[in-house]
């Protein structure tokens, strides 16, 4: 059986991840969870200052170090990425950014400046994490499903992404969208609610295109004092003219 830092080590060259996608459901590996859990708690607090910056935390769980050769763009001012984590040659992490232990990031992938890949976050290929958005970890419980963000998925500025939700391929969240387990997320194209996933979770669909709205409330106090609830809507799916507004990244490249 695999101890932690045989665990950390595949999970930083892809070799094992804490969930992927088979036959179309994404499914958790409960015992990479249950390692890195097991980490934190047989690790002891340590000074792992550098130069003028100061770090104390537990001696399992160092800051990840790179090389030229794993071809990840890390540009200087003060991002970091904790062990266990996989970035994918061709990643960029704009400063100051956070990937956190457990986070899958793959091929092609922009972390913008102020942004945050939580634990064990899946990330996919060619996703664009915008300023300042929160990509939310999940570590405990060791089953529950952590933050997905499918390929070619686009998260606009101050967006959070939280407690399993998935976001589909080719999704585009526009600027201040919020996702939680019990967000309602409306589709304005059916006029329906769109369903909870199987784990109970919201999941955008692929190719819709997120934005921030609101709905009243329909009765009690609220109703009269004509208070609305936080509600993102789909105002449509992916076409020609959305996909030509989500690629300015690739001139960065």
């Amino acid at each position: 059986m695999m101890d932690f830092f045989e665990i950390c080590h595949k999970l930083e060259t892809g070799e094992i991840r804490v969930a992927q996608k088979q036959d179309g459901v994404w499914t958790v590996n409960t015992w990479v969870k249950e390692a890195i859990l097991e980490g934190f708690r047989i690790g002891k607090l340590m000074d792992m200052s550098e130069g003028h910056f100061a770090f104390f935390d537990k001696d399992t769980l160092p800051l990840r170090k790179f090389t030229p050769e794993d071809r990840v763009r890390i540009v200087p001012g003060g991002s970091s990425v904790r062990c266990g984590s996989y970035l994918a040659p061709s990643v960029i992490m704009m400063p100051p950014a956070y990937v956190n232990i457990g986070a899958f990031v793959d091929e092609g992938t922009m972390i913008d400046s102020h942004a945050l890949v939580g634990s064990c976050a899946q990330i996919g290929k060619r996703v664009h994490i915008s300023a300042a958005s929160q990509i939310g970890g999940v570590l405990e419980p060791a089953g529950a499903l952590p933050v997905i963000v499918e390929d070619d998925a686009f998260i606009g500025g101050n967006c959070g992404i939280y407690e399993g939700t998935i976001v589909g391929e080719g999704a585009v969240l526009g600027s201040g969208v919020i996702l939680t387990k019990g967000t309602a997320l409306y589709d304005a194209t059916t006029g329906e609610f769109v369903p909870k996933n199987a784990s109970g979770s919201t999941a955008v669909p692929p190719g819709a295109v997120v934005v921030a709205g609101s709905r009243p409330m329909t009765k009690g106090p609220g109703k009269d004092a004509g208070i609305s609830i936080y509600t993102p809507v789909i105002v449509k799916y992916r076409d020609g003219k959305t996909a030509a507004s989500v690629e300015l990244e690739s001139l960065l490249r």
